[in-house]
C-alpha cells in the first residue's frame, strides 16, 4: 500500500457473524489473517463457516480448489493479544458496546506495534471516544463493513477527528483491493447510512402506527424499487437485534416507535430466523408470507396508544420515507459528515438496496427539483411536526437555484 502502509498481515478481532464475513473478505484478498475471539470455539466454527463458503463458490465455479484451500491456509486462529504484536492492520467485530471496544483497543494500542492501524466495525459508535483510550488516535479508524460483509458491496471508512490522511488512504487502497465500493464519512451517530436510516425507519413505523399495514409499506416502496421494503428488512437481519439492545441500554423501550417491535419480540417473532416475524416463514422458506395475526397485533397497539387509524396512501408511505432520507442526508452534507452527494448515493445503491435507476436518493431529490422538495418537507412540518422542517442547505441551495450535485465539502 502507498504512503509507507503496507498490510501484509491483518488481524481481526471477534467471531461472530461479522467477525467471520470480514475475515473470509480479508483472506480471499490474498491477506493472511490472524483470528482472535474471547471463546476459541468460535474461531474453529468460524474457520468451518469460511471453507464452507469457499467450497460452496468452487462448486459455483467462482475459483478453484486449489485457491479455497490457499485462503483457508491465510486464517490462522491464535489465542492471545500478544499474538498479534507484528500486524500492520486489526479490525476489531465485537458487538455493539463501547466500553468492550474500549477496552479491546486500550489493548491493541499497548500489544500492536507503532505503526500498525487500529480500525473498529462499529456500524454507530462513537470512532473519537474509541481513539481516545490510545496513544494513537491519528492511526484509528472505523472500516463499517455491511452483513454479510464478504458479499455486501459498501464499505464506510469513518474519518475519526485526528485520523491521519495517510491513514485514511490506507482504508481507501485496502477497500480497492478488497473488491469494495468504499466511502469516506465523518463521526456522528451512525454516520452516513446508519443515520439516514433511522429517519426512514422511524417513518415506516409512524405510518403503522397510524394506519398503514407492514405489507402495505413494504410493497409501496418495492414498487418504487427498492430491493425489500423496511418490515422485509427487519425481518432478514433479525427484530430482536434493536430490541436486545434497548434492553442492554436501559432506555428506548417506552418509545411508541418500536412497541410493535417489542410485541413481535416478546411473542417470539424474531424474524426469517424463527420462522415468524413481520411476516410468517414456510420451514426452510424466506418467502414472505402475509400473516393477519400481525396485522391485529398493529391495530391494538396503535389503539392501545389512543390513536385514531386512517386510511394512508402508497403515495404517501414513498413521499414520507423519501423525504425523510433526503433531508437528512442533507444534514450529513451541510455538517461535512459526507463530501458531496454522490457519495451518500453510493451508500444507499451499495449498502441499503435503493433502485439503481433512480441513482440514489440525492440524485432523486435534484431530479425532482429542490424548490419541490422544500415545499413539500415545509407541507408535513404544518401537517406532522417540527422534525419535518426543511435542512438549512435546501432552503440554501434552493435561493441559489443549484442542486445537491453542486455541494462540495459542505460549501455550495
Amino acid at each position: 500500500m502507498s504512503n509507507g502502509f503496507d498490510v501484509q498481515q491483518a488481524a481481526v478481532v471477534g467471531a461472530g457473524t461479522m467477525g467471520r464475513g470480514i475475515v473470509i473478505s480479508l483472506a480471499s484478498a490474498g491477506i493472511p489473517v490472524l483470528w482472535l475471539d474471547s471463546n476459541a470455539k468460535m474461531v474453529t466454527a468460524g474457520r468451518k463457516v469460511a471453507a464452507d463458503t469457499w467450497a460452496q463458490q468452487v462448486v459455483k465455479g467462482r475459483i478453484s480448489e486449489a485457491q479455497a484451500e490457499e485462503n483457508l491456509a491465510r486464517v490462522q486462529a491464535v489465542d492471545s493479544y500478544a499474538a498479534l504484536a507484528d500486524v500492520d492492520l486489526v479490525i476489531e467485530a465485537v458487538y455493539e458496546n463501547l466500553e468492550l471496544k474500549q477496552s479491546i483497543f486500550s489493548v491493541l494500542d499497548n500489544t500492536l506495534k507503532p505503526g500498525a492501524i487500529l480500525a473498529s466495525n462499529t456500524s454507530a459508535l462513537d470512532i473519537d471516544a474509541i481513539a481516545a483510550v490510545t496513544s494513537r488516535p491519528d492511526h484509528v479508524l472505523g472500516l463499517h463493513f455491511f452483513s454479510p460483509a464478504h458479499i455486501m458491496k459498501l464499505l464506510e471508512v469513518v474519518r475519526g477527528a485526528h485520523t491521519a490522511p495517510a491513514v485514511l488512504d490506507a482504508a481507501l487502497a485496502l477497500g480497492k483491493r478488497l473488491g469494495k465500493v468504499a466511502v469516506v464519512a465523518g463521526n456522528c451517530h451512525g454516520f452516513i447510512g446508519n443515520r439516514m436510516l433511522k429517519t426512514y425507519v422511524d417513518e415506516a413505523r409512524k405510518m403503522l402506527l397510524e394506519g398503514a399495514l407492514p405489507r402495505q409499506v413494504d410493497g409501496a416502496l418495492q414498487a418504487f424499487g427498492f430491493a425489500m421494503g423496511p418490515f422485509r428488512m427487519y425481518d432478514v437481519v433479525g427484530i430482536d437485534l434493536e430490541w436486545r439492545a434497548r434492553q442492554l441500554a436501559g432506555q428506548g423501550m417506552d418509545s411508541p416507535l418500536v412497541q410493535i417491535d417489542n410485541a413481535l419480540c416478546d411473542l417470539g417473532r424474531f424474524g426469517q430466523k424463527s420462522g415468524r416475524g413481520f411476516y410468517c416463514y414456510a420451514e426452510g422458506s424466506r418467502e414472505a408470507l402475509h400473516d393477519a395475526e400481525v396485522d391485529a397485533l398493529v391495530e391494538e397497539i396503535a389503539k392501545g396508544l389512543g390513536l385514531r387509524r386512517r386510511v394512508i396512501s402508497d403515495q404517501e408511505i414513498i413521499e414520507r420515507c423519501l423525504l425523510a432520507l433526503v433531508n437528512e442526508g442533507a444534514k450529513i452534507l451541510q455538517e461535512h459528515i459526507a463530501a458531496n452527494s454522490h457519495d451518500v448515493d453510493r451508500v444507499y445503491l451499495n449498502g441499503y438496496g435503493f433502485p439503481a435507476a433512480v441513482g440514489g436518493p440525492m440524485a432523486w431529490a435534484d431530479g425532482q427539483g429542490l424548490a419541490s422538495i422544500q415545499e413539500r418537507l415545509e407541507r408535513l412540518q404544518r401537517m406532522l411536526g417540527e422534525h419535518w422542517k426543511p435542512a438549512p442547505l435546501i432552503v440554501r441551495l434552493v435561493a441559489a437555484g443549484k442542486g445537491f450535485a453542486d455541494v462540495q465539502e459542505g460549501r455550495v
